[in-house]
Parts: structure tokens; C-alpha cells; sequence
């Protein structure tokens, strides 16, 4: 959900009869389980948009330049609550609510990936949980 959510915000995309001229291929990667250092901001920054880029971008590089290779934030695309899933079931009803998450690594690492999707639309659920630019 969360990469389909920033595809959407970015793109600005807000209408289901938007997506019918989207295609897009997405991956499953396996990332390191541990080692990803908090980002610590305020959340108007954390959640705004255009204008809080500069903030989030300053406080991506100063916690490089003291070290980290890895950085673990809750995503901004999503509400809150909205990585919630669909548990399968008939009518596909939400899943538990959670928040997703983003990670961010520095420079080459050795990783197994998966395509999950080849030349995909995001589904039309998922545009009620995206939080717009």
C-alpha cells in the first residue's frame, strides 16, 4: 500500500479515473532487519508537504553526515492507520489499522527481490488512505 500511496501523492493522482492510465511495476525487497536510526521531527514536518521537504531533506543529511547508513521513518503518504491491509475474507474487509513505514539505505547492499507487480494500477482502495500534497 504505503509504495502505491507515495506513487499517488506524488503524482498527484486523487481520482479513480486517473488510474487507468497508470502502470507501474513494483518489488518485493528483503531489507536488513536491524540497524535504522529514528528520524526525530516534528510530525507537521514528518506530514506536510512541498514546504516541510527542506526540513525532512536537512535532517536526512545531517544524520549521514554523523553516520547512519539506514533510516527508519513512518510514511508520510499514508493517514494514519492506513496500512492497515484487507484481511481475506469475502468483501475484503480492513485488516487491524497500522501505520506504514519507510526505510531509507545509503549506497549499494546485497538484496533478494521479488517482482510483485508488472505494468500494475494501484487499486482504487487505496486512494481514500493516501494524505494529499
Amino acid at each position: 500500500m504505503g509504495a502505491w500511496a507515495e506513487f499517488l501523492r506524488h503524482e498527484g493522482i486523487v481520482d479513480a479515473a486517473d488510474l487507468a492510465g497508470v502502470q507501474r511495476s513494483l518489488w518485493v525487497v528483503e531489507l536488513p532487519a536491524a540497524g535504522y536510526t529514528p528520524v526525530q521531527l516534528p510530525e507537521a514536518a514528518l506530514f506536510g508537504n512541498e514546504v516541510s521537504y527542506s526540513a525532512c531533506q536537512a535532517e536526512a543529511a545531517r544524520l549521514r553526515a554523523e553516520g547512519a547508513t539506514r533510516l527508519e521513518v513512518r510514511g508520510a503518504a499514508l493517514l494514519p492507520g492506513g496500512a492497515h491491509g484487507w484481511t481475506a475474507d469475502p468483501g475484503l474487509p480492513p485488516a487491524a489499522p497500522r501505520d506504514g513505514w519507510v526505510w531509507v539505505i545509503y549506497g549499494p547492499f546485497a538484496a533478494t527481490g521479488w517482482i510483485a507487480v508488472q505494468a500494475g494500477t494501484p487499486p482504487s482502495m487505496v486512494l481514500p488512505l493516501v494524505r494529499p500534497l
